[in-house]
C-alpha cells in the first residue's frame, strides 16, 4: 500500500467540502455564515428566518432540504407492498468483506487476540484503580503547596516584556482539566516550560467512558512524551483488528433500490489501512479515568493541577507582560499565557470574545461530570438552553443516551464499532474493552427534553423509553419499525443509574465574523488562546473531538516553544489557530454534515438508482475520510 501522502489528503478534504457544499441544507449554510448576533437574536425571537429555522435553540431538527422534498414525494406516491417483499441479499450479512480481510490480514496489521478472562481482569481493574487514585487527589495541588505556588506571585516585568530562556522559561495557565488541558500541560512540561492547570470540579472525578485514541492522536501524544504513548499504548485495547460500519436498524429497501433486513451492513470500513499508509499506529480505546492518571503522572510533576478552580476572567497585562486571571474565588494568578481548555462552555472564550453574560456555564468537563446526578443533569438540561443562546452555540438536534455496559457483545471478535440507522434516531456502539461496550442512543427532538423521575410503577424510566425507541419485538417502535435486537441487547445489559442523557451542542463549523483580528488569529488574542472543545465543538460521530483536542495541544506548545520574548507570544498563538482552524473546520462541518444525514440514511434505501448511487459514494469515500484524519502532521 503505498500512496503520496500530501495528494491523498488534498483528495480526501476536496471529497469533504464537495460533499459539504452539495448536501448540506441551504439553512446550514446559510446559518454558518450569519454572524453571532444575528443568529442569538433568531434564537430568542418567536418568529424566525428560514435560513435561521433549523438551528433556533430549543427546536427539533427535522428532515429538510433534498431529503424532505424526497419524503414528501415518497409519501405522496402509491405504494406497492410486492416490491418491499423478498430476501435480503446474503453478503449485506457478512462482518468482514473480502476487501477488509485483505487489509486486516496485512503483516503490519495487528492481530485480533480473543477476548478471555485475564485481559478483561486487566482491563476493569486498571480503570477501578485508576478512579481510587484520582478520587484520593493524588498528585494534586492542596495545602502548603498550594499556598507557595509560582502562578500567586506577580513578577515585575518591564515594558515591552522579557527574555525567554531555558532558565527563565515561559510560564502557562491552563484552565480546565479534561483531556485537552491535560494534553496542553504535558506539552508545556515536555519543553520546559512552567505549567499549572486549574479544573472546575470539586473531585476529579471520572466522567463518560472510554475514548478512542484515534491514530492521529497517538502520534501527537508520541510526540510530545514518549512515555505517555507507551503507557497509553499497553493500557489499551486495540480496535483497529476489527471490522467497523453502518448498518440498517430495520428492514428497508425494495426491489428497484436495493432490500435489506434489519442489521444488514450498508458500508463496512477498516481503520487499520489509512492508519498504515500515513505510518500511524493502531487506535486504541483506554478508560477516561486510565488516561487521566497517565498524564498526570508521565505529564507533569505533581501539584501541577488544582481542583475547584474555575477561571472566571482574565486581563491581558499588555507588552509583552502576561496576563492576570482572577478565579472564582478572588484568587489570582499570573503567567505569560492562558489557554482556555474549559470544554463547550467556555469562560475563557466567553470573556476572549466578549460574549454576553451567562455564555460561560458550568458543564461536566472531561474531569467532573461524573459527580452529576439525575437532578443535577435536569437542571443542567434547562439550563443549558439559555447558555447556549449566549455563548453561540448550536443544537444540533439531537438527545444522546450514553452508557457503558458491563457486556460481551455478540459480535465482539468481528465488530469494533457500529452504527444502527433509522428515521429520528441512530445508535452507536464501539468496543470499550474489558467486555464492555460503550453506546450513545442519538433520537432527535427538541433541546432541554428531561426524563420523568422514577416512580413505584416505572422505576426505570431511561430504560423504558429505549426499549421502546428500539423495539425488536411486536409491532416495533411508535413508527412500527422493528429493530435489530443488538440495539436492546446493550440497552437491556446497562442499569438505569449508569446511563446518561445530554443534548448536543457543537459550533458553526466556519469562521462566523468579520472581525479582521479573529480572522487572523481565529482563536487567540494576546496572551490568550483557545483549544479542544472550547474552540471547536463537534458532534461525535467521527470519535475525533478529543483526538483534534489533542492535535491542538501539540501544535500549541509547538508554536509557543519558538518564542524567545515573551513581545512574541501573540504572534505564536496566532499561528497556532491560523494552522489549525481550517482542518479543524472540515472535521467539525464533517461530523456536523453526517450527524444530520445519518437520520436520512433509510430514505436512501427505498429510492431506485440514487439511493445505491450514494450507499457506493459513500463506502468508497471512507477511506478518503480516514486518510484525511489520519495524518501525520497537523
Amino acid at each position: 500500500m503505498t500512496f503520496n501522502r500530501r495528494s491523498t489528503r488534498i483528495a480526501a478534504a476536496s471529497i469533504i467540502i464537495t460533499i459539504a457544499a452539495i448536501s448540506s441544507p441551504p439553512a446550514i449554510r446559510a446559518f454558518a455564515l450569519l454572524p453571532p448576533s444575528s443568529r442569538a437574536a433568531g434564537a430568542g425571537a418567536g418568529v424566525v428566518s428560514p435560513s435561521t429555522r433549523l438551528n433556533v435553540v430549543g427546536e427539533q431538527a427535522t428532515s429538510i432540504g433534498p431529503a424532505q422534498v424526497l419524503r414528501n414525494l415518497k409519501e405522496s406516491l402509491p405504494q406497492i407492498p410486492w416490491l418491499a417483499e423478498g430476501d435480503a441479499p446474503s453478503s449485506n450479512k457478512i462482518d468482514i468483506p473480502d476487501h477488509v480481510a485483505a487489509v486486516l490480514s496485512h503483516p503490519m496489521a495487528p492481530r485480533r487476540v480473543a477476548e478471555n478472562a485475564d485481559r478483561t481482569e486487566r482491563v476493569r481493574n486498571r480503570a477501578r484503580k485508576a478512579a481510587e487514585d484520582a478520587s484520593r487527589l493524588r498528585g494534586m495541588l492542596a495545602g502548603e503547596d498550594d499556598a507557595k505556588a509560582w502562578w500567586r506571585t506577580r513578577r515585575e516585568v518591564s515594558e515591552g516584556g522579557r527574555e525567554v530562556s531555558d532558565d527563565d522559561p515561559l510560564t502557562v495557565l491552563v484552565a480546565g482539566g479534561g483531556l485537552a488541558g491535560l494534553v496542553v500541560a504535558a506539552a508545556c512540561h515536555s519543553k520546559g516550560m512552567k505549567v499549572a492547570l486549574f479544573e472546575q470540579a470539586s473531585s476529579y472525578a471520572p466522567y463518560g467512558g472510554p475514548i478512542q485514541i484515534q491514530s492521529n492522536a497517538l502520534r501527537a501524544i508520541q510526540n510530545i512524551n514518549p512515555i505517555i504513548y507507551e503507557e497509553l499504548v499497553k493500557a489499551g485495547t486495540c480496535t483497529a483488528d476489527r471490522v467497523s460500519g453502518l448498518k440498517i436498524g430495520y428492514r428497508k429497501g425494495n426491489k428497484l433500490a436495493g432490500l435489506y433486513d434489519a442489521g444488514d451492513w450498508l458500508v463496512r470500513f477498516d481503520t487499520i489501512g489509512p492508519a498504515l499508509e500515513a505510518g500511524l499506529p493502531a487506535t486504541v480505546v483506554v478508560d477516561r479515568p486510565v488516561i487521566q492518571q497517565i498524564l498526570v503522572q508521565h505529564g507533569f510533576p505533581d501539584g501541577t493541577v488544582r481542583i475547584k478552580s474555575r477561571i472566571e476572567k482574565f486581563e491581558d497585562l499588555g507588552k509583552g507582560r502576561g496576563v492576570a486571571a482572577t478565579l472564582e474565588d478572588g484568587t489570582k494568578a499570573y503567567a505569560d499565557v492562558l489557554v482556555g481548555a474549559d470544554g463547550i462552555w467556555s469562560q475563557v472564550r466567553k470573556n476572549l470574545h466578549g460574549l454576553d453574560d451567562g455564555a460561560g456555564g458550568f458543564a461536566a468537563s472531561g474531569a467532573a461530570g461524573g459527580a452529576l446526578d439525575d437532578a443535577e443533569a435536569r437542571r443542567l438540561a434547562r439550563d443549558t438552553v439559555d447558555i447556549a443562546a449566549k455563548a453561540d452555540r448550536r443544537f444540533s438536534g439531537f438527545t444522546c443516551y450514553a452508557a457503558l455496559a458491563s457486556h460481551r457483545a455478540s459480535n465482539i471478535e468481528s465488530v469494533s464499532y457500529q452504527i444502527l440507522l433509522g428515521e429520528k434516531k441512530y445508535f452507536v456502539s464501539t468496543d470499550g474493552g474489558g467486555e464492555r461496550q460503550q453506546w450513545f442512543a442519538l433520537i432527535r427532538e427538541p433541546a432541554g427534553g428531561v426524563d420523568p423521575e422514577p416512580t413505584p410503577e416505572d422505576p426505570h424510566p431511561k430504560l423504558t423509553r429505549l426499549r421502546k425507541e428500539f423495539s425488536c419485538a411486536g409491532s416495533g417502535d411508535d413508527d412500527g419499525n422493528v429493530w435489530d435486537p443488538f440495539a436492546l441487547e446493550l440497552i437491556n445489559a446497562s442499569l438505569e443509574g449508569d446511563i446518561k442523557r445530554r443534548d448536543l451542542y457543537d459550533g458553526a463549523p466556519l469562521l462566523t465574523t468579520f472581525d479582521p483580528q479573529r480572522l487572523l488569529s481565529p482563536w487567540a488574542k494576546g496572551p490568550v488562546a483557545l483549544c479542544g472543545d472550547a474552540a471547536h465543538p463537534m458532534m461525535p460521530n467521527l470519535g475525533q473531538g478529543g483526538c483534534q483536542a489533542t492535535e491542538d495541544g501539540y501544535r500549541l506548545v509547538e508554536e509557543l516553544a519558538k518564542v524567545r520574548h515573551t513581545r512574541d507570544v501573540p504572534w505564536a498563538l496566532g499561528r497556532y489557530s491560523r494552522v489549525r482552524v481550517i482542518r479543524t473546520a472540515i472535521i467539525q462541518g464533517f461530523a456536523q454534515l453526517g450527524s444530520d444525514l445519518l437520520v436520512d440514511f433509510d430514505l436512501m434505501m427505498t429510492i431506485p438508482l440514487l439511493g445505491p448511487f450514494f450507499l457506493t459514494m459513500t463506502q468508497l469515500s471512507m477511506p478518503f475520510i480516514l486518510r484525511f484524519l489520519y495524518t501525520p502532521s497537523f
